[in-house]
């Protein structure tokens, strides 16, 4: 199910990145509000699996993915110089998260905890 296809595509450049994104989504047991709220925000939205979501921009591109649990994982790729406007936004959607950005061989370069 398409929530939106309104809002900027992923920048061919980072299409063909290697994901560099990861996180979770702390006390989030449905990716379906958190998926609306990207909606909101001008992003792409569409359902990947019965309960996950992708949603993209032309400089991020997660998965949503409710475990069991309270938590949502993040994953997908991201433009290093925004990692810091991910988690402004995901803030802003009044989410605590832990995100951690890694650079193409896979070293840990960032990490927020909220």
């Amino acid at each position: 199910m398409n929530l939106s296809d309104e809002g900027e595509t992923l920048a061919p450049a980072l299409a063909e990145a290697a994901n560099n994104v990861v996180g979770i989504l702390h006390v989030c047991k449905d990716a379906s509000p958190i998926a609306e709220r990207f909606v909101r925000a001008g992003w792409n939205s569409t359902s990947s699996s019965w309960h996950g979501y992708e949603v993209e921009t032309a400089w991020c591109r997660v998965e949503l993915d409710p475990v069991d649990g309270p938590d949502v994982l993040l994953n997908g790729v991201i433009a290093p110089e925004r990692f810091d406007a991910l988690s402004t936004l995901l803030a802003r959607f009044g989410l605590r998260h832990s995100l951690d950005l890694y650079d193409e061989n896979h070293n840990l370069i960032r990490d927020i905890h909220t």
